[in-house]
Order: C-alpha cells, then structure tokens, then sequence
C-alpha cells in the first residue's frame, strides 16, 4: 500500500537497524566481504518527503550530509529513473534523525525509501526483484530496508531470508547510544579479521530470545577492533550493561551501540542518562 498522498505530498518513513551478530567470514575476489548477520529493523527513523517539483533536487536536514551524487538518496532517484526510461522529477526532502557513521544503516536505508517512495510518486510498476537488483547495486545493506522484518543477511549482505516462518519481533525494551566517535565501514574492515570458522547458529541463538545464550554466543566481529581503536565506545557499553542490559554490542561496523533490557524503565532510564552526558541516544519498549 502507498503511503498517504496530502496537498500534493507522499511521505515515507526509513528506520535504521542493529545487527544481532555479525561475522565477516572472508574476503572475495570482488573486493567486497562475505558476511552472516541477522538485520533487524528498530523505529529510530529518518524521513522522507518529495513534493512537485521540476528538475529533480534534493535536500537534507543534516548541513554535514551532501546533497549532491554523494549522497544515496540521489543515486537511488537516478538509477530509478534510468530503469524506467524516465527523467527524475520532484523535490525530496530528507528528515534526518538517524546518526551516520554508526552502523545503523542510515544512508542504506534513505536510499531503499527513496526507491520505494519514487516509484509510487512516478507511478512505476517496479517488479520486486528489480527494485531488490537496483538495491544491491547502491550498497550492500541497502536490499534488507525493501523488507519490513528481521533478516538473515548472507552473502556481502544482500542475500536475504526471513529469520523465521512469522516476522520475529525483538521481546525486549532496546536502547541505542551513539559515543562520540563516528566510524567508516572502510576503516572497520581494514581493522577486522576475516574468520570463516564454523561458530554458533546464529539463526537459532537469536530465536531463542536468551540473553545469556546471546551474551555467550552472539559475535560482531567488529566489536573487538573498533573497541580497541575507539574506547568511547567500549564505555558506552559497559555503561549499557551496568545499567542493566541483559545483552550490549556494537551494531554493525560502529559506532553506535545497543543494549537490550528486560524491562523498559530500565531501558528509558539508560537512554536519558547517556542523553544527559551529550550523548544521542534512542529507546523503545519493542523494536
């Protein structure tokens, strides 16, 4: 279903995600690095709005983001545009609330909405494995926010299958703090070691929903370097599960980090408390 046209208006919204482990098994050929994460969205989301508007433009809260084809949210336009033989038109506008450089898969995910929200603003009857196609070619994580669940992400992580046969929902209160440090995926790969070892199922520890199976089991392997290379946010998560986490890891390739608790006060008090020191953070009783 489209989003709800107003005064000649569509909207979307892009949620970010966290990673609930992540293991970097080797590089390829290509350059690129085959992975195993499982990807589950959580409701810190930035917004997207396109109006009418000739040629296309494109602007942004964030005076730190370009808005030029930098910026994915423009490639994303263009590359819709050009799959369907079109000029791209309107002004789009994006909210942005998501941090980048966490690992929150912000810029993925402004790119996947654009997609979605230019196709139903031009009218494209877009198939869904040419959309995932076009996805893919703009980032790895870009294909998993076309899908509204929790993932398992394989290959460079564009190769995706539902975690399980009904849409899992995370059963705990979750916060996110982002330290201040902001972290390139480039930098976190050149820091990480490739381990295409055998390890923990990961599909099965994360349904289990056992935080001490998940404290045990549950691996980012870029956890150890980039908390070695940037202890802010080594901090952070020992502050998360000193204040009460039942399980904290870094999202992604960093910065950001999330704890899990099973209660949400516990939850909104950690998330105030990081707020309080300058730090932005984000909770929620459910992802």
């Amino acid at each position: 279903m489209s989003p709800p046209v107003s005064a000649g208006t569509l909207r979307r919204v892009a949620p970010a995600k966290i990673n609930l482990g992540l293991h970097v098994l080797r590089r390829r050929l290509d350059g690129y690095h085959d992975v195993e994460t499982v990807l589950l969205p959580v409701g810190w989301r930035d917004r997207l709005t396109v109006r009418h508007g000739k040629p296309f433009s494109f602007s942004c809260t964030d005076p730190t983001l370009p808005v030029d084809d930098r910026n994915l949210c423009v490639r994303a336009a263009h590359a819709l545009a050009a799959h369907a033989g079109i000029e791209p038109h309107g002004a789009l506008h994006l909210e942005k609330h998501v941090p980048h450089g966490a690992g929150l898969g912000g810029g993925s995910s402004d790119a996947a909405h654009t997609l979605r929200l230019l196709a139903d603003w031009w009218s494209l009857e877009v198939p869904g494995s040419a959309l995932h196609a076009l996805a893919a070619r703009l980032g790895s994580d870009v294909p998993f926010f076309l899908h509204d669940e929790a993932m398992l992400a394989t290959g460079r992580g564009e190769v995706l299958e539902p975690l399980a046969a009904e849409p899992y929902r995370l059963p705990f209160a979750l916060t996110i703090v982002m330290p201040p440090v902001h972290v390139s995926t480039g930098d976190a790969y050149a820091l990480v070691q490739p381990n295409a070892e055998p390890g923990p199922d990961l599909r099965a520890t994360v349904l289990s929903n056992d935080l001490e199976r998940w404290h045990r089991d549950l691996v980012n392997d870029f956890q150890a370097p980039i908390f070695e290379r940037y202890p802010e946010a080594c901090r952070v998560r020992d502050t998360l599960v000193e204040s009460g986490a039942g399980y904290a890891a870094l999202s992604g390739s960093g910065a950001a980090v999330f704890g899990v608790f099973e209660q949400a006060k516990a939850a909104r008090h950690a998330a105030h408390a990081a707020e309080a020191t300058g730090l932005r953070a984000w909770w929620s009783d459910a992802a």
